[in-house]
C-alpha cells in the first residue's frame, strides 16, 4: 500500500475522508427525512391548511427540477430570480462592507468615538429592513437602488461594530512594533490593524452577509421585479403555497452558502483564528 507524505496510507486516508462526509451529511438528511414524514402525516388529511411534500412535488415540480427555464419575460426559473437577487446583494453588501471597514478602523482607534458612537449604531442597528424601504424610495425614487441601499443600511452596522471591537483589541504589542518601523498610516492599516481585527471582521461579515439575504427578500417583496422575494409575493397574492414553500427551500439553501463562502474566506485569512 502507497503511504503519502503524512505517512498515512491512501486507503486510510479515503477512509476517513468518507467518514468526515458521512458524519456531516448523514445525520441532517436523517433529520430532514423525518420532518418530511411527519410534515406529510400531519398535513394528509382533506381540508388541510397546507400542501404536503407530495403535493409541493407533483405541483411545483418544474420549479425544482429546472431551475432555469425560460417561458417569457416574468415566467423564468427561480435559479434566475435567485441570481438577480444576489447581483443587488452583491452591490449593496459590497459597499457596506468597504464602508464599514473603514469606518470600523477609524472609529475603533478613538476612545471617544467609540463611546460617542457605538449607542448611536446599537439603535439603528435594531431598525427593520423594510422601516428603511419608505425612506430609500423617497430619495432614489427608483426601486432597484432602494433594494440596494436597504441591503446596505441592514448589513452595514455589524460589520462597524465587529471591526472597532477588532481594533480596539490589537494587541499593543503590534502598536509597539508599528511604531519602532514607523509605519505610517496606510501601511498600519494593511500590516497591523487589518490582520490582527480579522476575526473580529469576519464575524461581522458574517452576520452582515445573513442580513443582506434577508433584506433584499423581505425589499423584493414590495418593490417587484424579477426577484426571489417578489416571486413569493407574487405566488402568495395567486394562491400557490406550493411555489412559495420551494422558494423558502431556495433561500433558505442560499442564505446557508452564502454564510460558509463567507466562513471559509475568514477561515482561509485567519488560518482558523477565531474572534473571542
Amino acid at each position: 500500500m502507497i503511504p503519502l507524505r503524512s505517512g498515512k496510507p491512501l486507503a486510510q486516508v479515503a477512509r476517513e475522508k468518507l467518514e468526515a462526509v458521512a458524519v456531516a451529511v448523514i445525520p441532517p438528511l436523517v433529520v430532514l427525512i423525518l420532518l418530511l414524514i411527519v410534515w406529510q402525516l400531519a398535513f394528509s388529511r382533506p381540508g388541510a391548511s397546507l400542501p404536503t411534500p407530495l403535493t409541493v412535488w407533483r405541483e411545483a415540480k418544474d420549479l425544482i427540477i429546472d431551475p432555469f427555464f425560460v417561458n417569457g419575460s416574468q415566467d423564468i426559473g427561480l435559479g434566475w430570480r435567485v441570481l438577480t437577487s444576489l447581483q443587488r446583494v452583491a452591490f449593496g453588501f459590497g459597499l457596506a462592507a468597504v464602508s464599514g471597514v473603514l469606518i470600523g478602523a477609524l472609529i475603533g482607534q478613538s476612545v471617544w468615538a467609540m463611546r460617542g458612537l457605538d449607542p448611536i449604531f446599537q439603535v439603528l442597528r435594531t431598525v427593520p429592513p423594510l422601516a428603511w424601504l419608505p425612506i430609500s424610495l423617497a430619495a432614489f425614487r427608483d426601486s432597484a437602488p432602494s433594494a440596494i441601499f436597504v441591503i446596505f443600511i441592514t448589513a452595514i452596522w455589524p460589520i462597524i461594530i465587529n471591526t472597532a471591537v477588532g481594533v480596539r483589541n490589537i494587541p499593543q504589542d503590534y502598536r509597539n512594533i508599528a511604531s519602532v518601523l514607523q509605519l505610517n498610516s496606510i501601511e498600519f492599516f494593511w500590516r497591523i490593524m487589518v490582520p490582527a481585527a480579522a476575526p473580529y471582521i469576519f464575524t461581522g461579515l458574517r452576520i452582515g452577509i445573513g442580513l443582506s439575504w434577508l433584506a433584499i427578500v423581505a425589499a423584493e417583496m414590495l418593490t417587484g421585479g424579477i426577484g426571489i422575494g417578489f416571486f413569493i409575493w407574487d405566488a402568495w397574492n395567486s394562491s400557490r403555497l406550493p411555489d412559495i414553500i420551494v422558494a423558502l427551500a431556495y433561500i433558505g439553501i442560499v442564505g446557508f452558502l452564502l454564510d460558509k463562502i463567507v466562513a471559509a474566506v475568514g477561515t482561509i485569512v485567519t488560518r482558523g483564528v477565531q474572534a473571542s
